[in-house]
């Protein structure tokens, strides 16, 4: 049904467009807003972009042949792992609640990404809906003014036809109401599932996650100056860069300056007279950072 619906669809606009009225049933496309690359420092360069690329296959671009309308199509989104959305209500007249909403959910689709907003979209007739309904309208009235030319029309022939019609269209009308509880039934079902949290909960779980790539960052630059020795902030910079790359197939921009204040400052990092890095023996690193949280609970459950 849904490419059927596709084909109708693609004929409906096929139709506007060469009896040139598609400004009048045809929204008009929004124009994307134009990103300056001078004010936004979080852009991701051309190489990273290759790297995040993933083709949508969807039955809206799918080409038409009848291989593709008969056979299985596989279609491909991509999701995301993640999701967190940011919103504040709109207030009503003369109040002030501004409040932020946040919240947390699990492998969302491209697709589905409309879902996991405050304000969705409640789905309109189908293209086999609105067919189904024109073509029972217009039987109905042909058959309705057939009737009426007949010199002797019998009127409760009449009404028999403007019964059945308008029974016709009122089953199509339920028909959709149901399909649209059911849609509400499977939004809700979906959403309790792949939300993780919100508020106060997903804050604690961004700065989890913060913390631990800080921390991820100071383990890869102890590393290399553990297995490499003295190193320079470049090469430093350049050997980190290369260690990701070779055990997880990422390319990154390490924050090497970031990660050396850290080690610095918990003094277990040291410059040579020529400022190359210098890190200090594991074991010594072990004995000034002091025993963690989870060392001292798993301590004392042990004693």
């Amino acid at each position: 049904m849904e490419k059927v619906d596709m084909v109708i669809t693609r004929t409906w606009r096929w139709l506007l467009q060469k009896t040139r009225l598609q400004r009048l049933f045809l929204r008009k496309k929004k124009v994307k807003p134009v990103i300056d690359s001078k004010k936004n420092d979080d852009l991701v360069g051309e190489g990273d972009d290759k790297e995040l690329y993933i083709e949508r296959i969807r039955l809206e671009t799918m080409n038409l042949s009848l291989r593709n309308l008969i056979g299985k199509v596989a279609i491909q989104e991509p999701t995301f792992e993640e999701v967190i959305v940011l919103y504040r209500k709109k207030s009503p007249k003369g109040q002030d609640d501004r409040a932020i909403q946040v919240k947390h959910f699990k492998n969302i689709p491209m697709a589905d990404m409309e879902l996991v907003l405050p304000e969705k979209k409640n789905p309109s007739l189908t293209p086999m809906d609105w067919v189904q309904f024109i073509v029972s309208v217009v039987i109905g009235l042909v058959t309705l003014v057939g009737s009426l030319e007949i010199p002797k029309a019998d009127f409760w022939v009449v009404i028999a036809i403007l019964s059945a019609l308008a029974g016709y269209c009122a089953k199509i009308y339920f028909s959709f109401q149901k399909n649209m509880a059911t849609y509400q039934n499977l939004i809700t079902q979906s959403m309790y599932d792949k939300q993780l949290d919100s508020g106060k909960g997903t804050l604690l779980h961004l700065c989890d996650d913060v913390i631990q790539q800080e921390i991820k960052e100071v383990i890869i630059a102890y590393y290399i100056l553990m297995e490499n020795g003295k190193a320079t902030i470049e090469d430093l910079d350049l050997q980190c860069e290369e260690l990701i790359q070779e055990e997880f197939g990422l390319q990154c921009n390490f924050e090497v300056m970031d990660a050396v204040q850290k080690l610095e400052r918990f003094g277990i990092v040291t410059r040579d007279s020529i400022g190359r890095i210098v890190c200090v023996p594991l074991k010594r690193s072990n004995e000034i950072i002091g025993a963690t949280t989870e060392e001292l609970v798993m301590k004392a459950r042990q004693s």
